[in-house]
Parts: structure tokens; sequence; C-alpha cells
């Protein structure tokens, strides 16, 4: 029976981890702490409410209590604490994301396909994940491995979800002002609480607007907005409890991030540009998401999931990284013979002036239905919850391409693609005594696509692909939960459009499956005070999809972009989660994730048409060591501090060339008071000052020096420094 907030918590959010309460004043979190430090999760990542302790998978959580005392305004912001977890940084804001080193580092084509499930309120914005405001959020969720038997194809490597606070049956309201270096200017304000007096309807209003520089100084343009931030992020909840039995969740999203792109430099000094003509990165997404949950029948709940997303991205850049005068000041050699007197080694002024420009427009459309065994359907004897559904998700995505070389129309392509997506799915989950839980899960998934544009490509493609897990969990006694995983996900085949007739074999790749193997233990110490998550894990990759680019040597404004099949590779590794409440007022936590990601046989052409062996080399973008640690105190008398740090070694930048990055760590800080009604917080990120790789290419970009190989290197921001007032009340 659904009446006000009778409704489970875990039934709330379909594949998140659900934390018991979220913070709506800070006074309330820091008596919270003191009378529970250690907070009960739910988990319900395979559609079953479980513990955290209890659920068998590895996943990470960072609820609002981190995710208020880390000061984070954007996902980007705490994105180092989670192990094993790396993003691409060639866009304004991250878009694209590693787990476990499984996921894509860019996509310029116009035909998305995602390792990654990247999810906000149960509306799919996969490839799309840079509109991830924190503000008003109750928790973030990172699950590794494949969800095969959740989410499917777009969920290979592992599934990011976003959950935003739900509307309350109290009224709460707040607001926030931050100001800081780099002209930051962030305001935010949420409402919440009943719309009739007899509670059947509430509803959650959030809005933020966020501007800034971004910390690059365009000397050519005497500018320093060139790579600015302007992101406006809104959200409303509304909650109906239409009967006893039926509950209604209405959400509605928008975001507009209308970003500026220019950060990339020549010499990689990384902040001081010269382009004349600086990027964009612009993304306007609408999103609109129902849920109808249903808890009539006798021994069955019907859940059905309805969601709607528009978007609008724009992203272009000025390729050759500065301006006529530059190119002008330096000599070129004749390569096009430009005198007409056959002297093809005659030096001249360079001329090198490049723009490239994507505009495209994506929507997506999902359904899925699930019923769901309650108390009285299960079955064998009482000791099997059951769960059966249907799915079905279709995308399309228009894009339309523009790029000139030295004042004259070099590529020009528009594209139309369609995606359809058709699943149906069941789990089993049986308790077989002696403290042993075993959940079985199956997900059988049809894909059919359409691609085609006005050079000529058309594609497609239609397949059928299977998915799920089974794991076992064993209580060995009070403190120690064991478990055991094995999981198969897939990630569709595809095609490369736009490929030159050299690389006609190319045309098309096949499906990708991941096995993973995965044993955990889930500890708690020192009476609940201490707990600790461990996972070790295995993944074997068949067929594995590797994107790779090769520079055009007649034309190196141009690059060939294609994703082709790699054979196997091999990626091990482990996890850590803990959290120390040392103290009514003291609380330690970190994370720790060790990775190994290495190619199987695989070797491919370089530009020159050499053969480049990667066998046994490292995936790009999967760092050995990533690391996070953090403290937090909260006096009674109101005082806060909390200092944190997070870390990664090198990695390989791409898998088309050895580009390294370095290692690095960035130490974050925030303090100030805590009142009943309001708080102010000085804060601090990257205090030292950390230059630290996000973006790496290594290709030839300076025709004064005959287009020679080097690596450039894209760095995440620097010190940032501002204080923030925050102001919660009923």
């Amino acid at each position: 029976m659904f009446t006000k907030s009778r409704i489970p918590l875990f039934a709330l959010a379909p594949v998140s981890l659900a934390v018991c309460s979220s913070m709506a004043f800070a006074a309330d979190s820091k008596a919270t702490a003191e009378e529970n430090p250690m907070e009960v999760m739910l988990v319900t990542a395979d559609f079953r409410g479980l513990s955290v302790e209890k659920i068998p998978s590895s996943v990470t959580v960072i609820d609002a209590q981190k995710i208020e005392d880390e000061g984070a305004q954007h996902f980007e912001d705490i994105l180092g604490s989670v192990a094993n977890f790396n993003w691409s940084g060639g866009t304004s804001r991250p878009r694209y994301f590693q787990i476990r080193g499984v996921g894509e580092q860019e996509d310029y084509k116009g035909a998305p396909n995602s390792s990654v499930g990247y999810l906000i309120d149960d509306i799919d914005l996969s490839g799309l994940g840079m509109v991830s405001s924190m503000y008003d959020l109750q928790q973030v969720e990172v699950l590794r491995g494949p969800q095969g038997t959740r989410y499917g194809a777009n969920a290979l490597a592992g599934l990011i979800y976003l959950k935003s606070n739900d509307p309350t049956e109290q009224f709460e309201h707040g607001a926030q002002l931050s100001l800081g270096n780099d002209k930051l200017r962030t305001f935010a304000g949420f409402s919440s609480g009943p719309m009739m007096d007899s509670g059947e309807l509430l509803y959650r209003v959030a809005i933020e607007q966020h501007r800034q520089d971004g910390f690059r100084d365009n000397l050519y343009l005497g500018r320093s907005d060139t790579n600015e931030r302007d992101e406006l992020s809104f959200r409303t909840k509304v909650r109906w409890y239409a009967n006893d039995h039926t509950q209604v969740d209405f959400t509605l999203m928008h975001a507009d991030f209308d970003n500026g792109y220019d950060a990339w430099t020549l010499d990689n000094n990384g902040f001081d540009t010269l382009t004349d003509m600086p990027g964009t990165d612009a993304q306007r997404t609408t999103g609109v998401g129902l849920k109808v949950l249903y808890d009539g029948f006798d021994k069955a709940e019907l859940t059905s999931l309805t969601s709607f997303a528009g978007t609008d991205h724009h992203h272009g850049y000025d390729g050759d990284w500065a301006n006529p005068e530059y190119w002008a000041a330096r000599q070129c050699t004749d390569d096009y013979d430009v005198n007409g007197n056959g002297d093809y080694a005659e030096l001249l002024p360079c001329e090198y002036d490049y723009t490239w420009d994507k505009r495209g427009d994506r929507s997506t459309v999902s359904q899925e239905f699930r019923l769901a065994s309650n108390e009285a359907g299960k079955i064998w004897g009482d000791s099997t919850a059951w769960l059966v559904g249907l799915y079905g998700m279709q995308l399309k995505e228009d894009n339309d391409l523009a790029s000139f070389y030295n004042g004259w129309p070099d590529e020009a392509l528009r594209s139309s693609y369609e995606a359809t997506n058709l699943a149906i799915f069941g789990q089993l989950d049986s308790d077989l005594g002696q403290e042993i839980n075993l959940s079985v899960g199956l997900r059988l998934e049809r894909r059919d696509a359409d691609y085609s544009d006005d050079a000529g490509d058309a594609f497609d493609p239609s397949e059928t692909m299977w998915g799920g897990h089974i794991a076992i969990g064993k209580q060995l006694n009070e403190q120690h939960n064991l478990y055991g995983r094995i999981a198969r996900g897939y990630k569709a085949g595809g095609f490369n459009m736009s490929l030159p007739a050299e690389f006609a074999d190319k045309k098309e790749f096949d499906t990708e499956v991941l096995y993973n193997y995965e044993i955990g233990l889930k500890s708690s110490f020192l009476e609940g005070n201490f707990d600790t998550n461990l996972a070790l894990f295995f993944m074997d990759r068949q067929d594995q999809q590797v994107s790779a680019s090769q520079q055009d040597p007649a034309k190196p404004q141009r690059f060939v972009l294609f994703t082709e099949n790699a054979g196997s590779s091999t990626n091990y590794g482990a996890e850590l989660d803990l959290n120390w409440y040392a103290t009514d007022n003291l609380h330690f936590y970190g994370s720790l994730g060790y990775l190994k990601a290495e190619y199987g046989d695989y070797s491919y052409q370089d530009k020159y048409g050499s053969l480049v062996d990667l066998s046994g080399r490292e995936l790009a973008h999967a760092p050995n060591w990533t690391w996070s640690l953090g403290t937090t105190w909260r006096a009674d008398s109101g005082f806060f501090a909390n200092l944190n740090a997070n870390g990664k070694s090198k990695f390989y930048y791409s898998d088309s060339n050895d580009s390294v990055s370095k290692d690095y760590a960035v130490l974050n800080a925030r303090a100030g008071y805590e009142g009943d009604i309001w708080s102010v917080y000085v804060w601090g990120r990257n205090l030292l000052d950390e230059d630290y790789g996000v973006r790496g290419f290594y290709f030839g970009n300076e025709p004064d020096n005959g287009w020679a190989d080097k690596q450039y290197i894209r760095f995440g921001d620097p010190r940032a420094f501002g204080v923030t007032l925050d102001v919660r009340f009923l």
C-alpha cells in the first residue's frame, strides 16, 4: 500500500544505492553523525533492496553528505574519489568515462554506442554526461563491471547513476551563493514540500547557475573567457499518491551548458592560448521521466519507467591552436609550389588556419515494465523472489559536420543515425539457507541500427545479444560478508563511415563480449564504526573494440577515425573502499584501486604503413593506481573542516600511440561554520597548483617543424579558491 512516505526506500530508485537520509540542514547532518555515525544504505542495483554490505557486486556510493563536505559543484569534482575510474578531458566537462579501463575516450563520428551507462534520475544520457550539477543531489553511484541484466548493451563497463533529492512531506527551502577566483559566480536554490493539505501531492524544485572564465588567458585576443563555463541546471519533481496502491513520480530536468573550448597550446604551457577562433562546447538537454509504482496485485508489484531526453550539442575548435600572425612569422616549405617554380623546398611564411565544427541533435525515448514478486509471491517454498521485465529504447541523432582549411571548405558531412533496442529480462533471488543467497539474471536484447549520410555511406546492422549474471553471497558472521559474481556483458557491433578506399576492410566491426569474474569481502569492525569493501576482479574481453586514429600524411589537418576489433584483452585488479568514524566528530574515508589492463594480440599500421604491435601493452586511460583519502571534522560548536586528496599513476592517453601522462595528486580543502539555518565556508581545490594531464594527443600540428609528431597535453583545472554561503530553512 502506498500512502505518503510508506513506500519502501529501495523502491524509489531502481538502479540506485539509497541512503536512508540526505542532508537537509548542516546542523541536522552533524546531529545525525553523532547519533548514528554509520548510515544504513540499501542497494537496488539488481532490482532488489539489499543492504550495501550484502550486495554481491563492487559498487561505490558518494552520498549527499560527502558531496556537501567536499563542496562538489560538478561531477568532475568528485570522480577522483572512485577507484579504477577515469575520464577523458577532450571536452569542457567530463563526457567520456572509463571503468576498469573500459570506455570511450571521444566520439567525433555521430553514431553513439556507449560502453558506460549514464543516467540522471532514470533519464538516459549515456555519452552526454557533462550536464551533471551536484546541487540538491542525494547520491552518485558507480557500479563496476558489466550490468548485463539491468541495463544491457550500454553498460559493458558499468553504470553511473545520479539520484537527485525527492519531494518532502514538510516544507524546506534553501539558497546558496559561491564566489571565487577565475571570476567564479554560482547561485543555486531549492524548494520542496506538499502542494495539497492532504499530502497526496508533493513537489521539489532546484536550480543552479554557474559561471567562471575557465582558467585560460587568450593572449592573442586579450580575453580570459574563451574557455568559459556558463552552465544552467534546472530540475523539478512531483510525487502523486494517486491511491492506496499507486504512486506516480514525475521528473523534469533542463540543462543549458554554453561553454567555450580553448584548452590546447602548441608549447604545452596549458593556460596561455593563442587562437583567433576559439572553440565551443555546448549542450542543451531537456529530459522527462515518469515512474509509476503499483502494488495492488496479490503476489506482485508493477513498475513502469518512461523517459525522454532531447539534446542539442555543439562541439568545435580552432585546430591550428594559433592565429594567422603567429604562423606568418614562421617559415614553411612550399609543399604546394605556390610560386610555380617547381622548388618544393623553398621556404615561405607559413599559412595554417583550420577550424572544425560539429552540431548534433539527439533524442532518446525509453520504456520499461517490470513485474516483481512481493513476499506473498515468492516461489519454491517461499525461498525465491522473481522479477521479469520488458524494455525498449529508440535513439535518433542527426549531425552536421563542417571544417575549413586555409579559408577553403575541407570536410562537410550530414548524417542521420537511428538505433532501436528491445529486451526481455528476468532475475531470481534465492535464499539457500545457512546465510547463503543466490542471484541469477538473464537479458536477451535485439538491436537494429540504421545510418546514412550525404557522402554515400549507409549501414543497417541488426543483431541479437545476451548477457546476465550469477552471484552468490555468504554471510560469514555479523562482521563479514563474502560474495562471488560472474557477469556477461556485451556491446553491439557497428560501422565506420567516411573511410578512404585503403581502409575498405575496416568498414564494419563485431560485437564485443566481456566476462567479469569477481570475488569480494565486505566487513565491519569497531562496533560498526569502521567498514571496508574489497573486490578482486578478472575481466576477459573478447573481440575488444578499439578506437583508432591516423593522421593523413597528404592532408595533415585531417584524421582517419575508425573502430576495429582487437581480438582479446584482459583486465584484472582490485578495489577497496573504507570508512572510519573515529569519534562522533571525526570521519576518515578513502579508496584504492589497482588495475592491470593489457592487450592480447593486437597490431595496426601507422600513417606511414609501418606495423605497430600493441600486444601486451596497457590500454589507454587505464592507470595502474587510483586513490583517494579524506577526513572530515565537525565540532559540536558548529565549526567544520574537510581535507581530501586524490591521485592517479601514469597512463597512456591513446590506443594509437605511446603518449603517456604523469603521476599526479590533487589536494582540496573546505572549512567553515555550520549553524542551524546558515553556513559559511572557505574552500580551495588543487591547493598545490598541480599540473596534471587529462587528455593527450601525439601527432603533427606544426607545419614549420615539418608536421613532426609531438605530444600535446590538455591540463586539468589549476588552483581554485573561494567562499560559499548556504542558507536552509523550513
